[in-house]
């Protein structure tokens, strides 16, 4: 079994795959396990929470470089145009949005983990749609600790 540097992977012979699947199987939940096979290419066996993952980066990647070759407007205002859901947010907000995306993205980037723009993106897009929904925007009254008034138990 061999492990890399960049990303945790496990090589494993097909034969271990048919003695031994309960452990294959463990491992693959884990992280991606590269099979050989004597009659064949490798073959990767990951989670689909894995694979889910690698998809949504690489649709993000997509959108990514439909904005930087945009050049019409600041990153903020082509960001909203690539993902509309940030138009609910103020426009300081978007510039935060824009920018935290941009660095989670280099990050799941250049360390081959997807989940880190994955969380970034569902995040604000949650934020986005709490605002909208007009969640956030009351005032809160919290109440003072030094008050003994005594609160009755529903």
């Amino acid at each position: 079994m061999t492990t890399s540097t960049a990303r945790r992977t496990s090589t494993r012979r097909s034969s271990d795959l048919s003695r031994h699947s309960a452990e294959v199987f463990a491992e693959a939940e884990d992280h991606p396990v590269t099979v050989t096979r004597r009659d064949g290419d490798p073959l990767v066996l990951m989670s689909q929470r894995e694979a889910d993952n690698r998809a949504r980066l690489l649709e993000f990647a997509a959108q990514l470089i439909g904005v930087v070759v945009d050049d019409d407007g600041p990153l903020a205002g082509r960001m909203a145009r690539a993902f509309p859901w940030m138009f609910a947010l103020s426009p300081d907000d978007r510039e935060t949005c824009a920018q935290d995306l941009i660095n989670a993205a280099r990050a799941s980037f250049s360390t081959d983990q997807p989940h880190l723009i994955v969380a970034e993106l569902t995040s604000w897009r949650e934020t986005s749609t709490a605002i909208a929904a007009g969640l956030g925007g009351a005032e809160v009254d919290w109440l003072d600790e030094s008050d003994d008034t005594a609160v009755e138990r529903p």
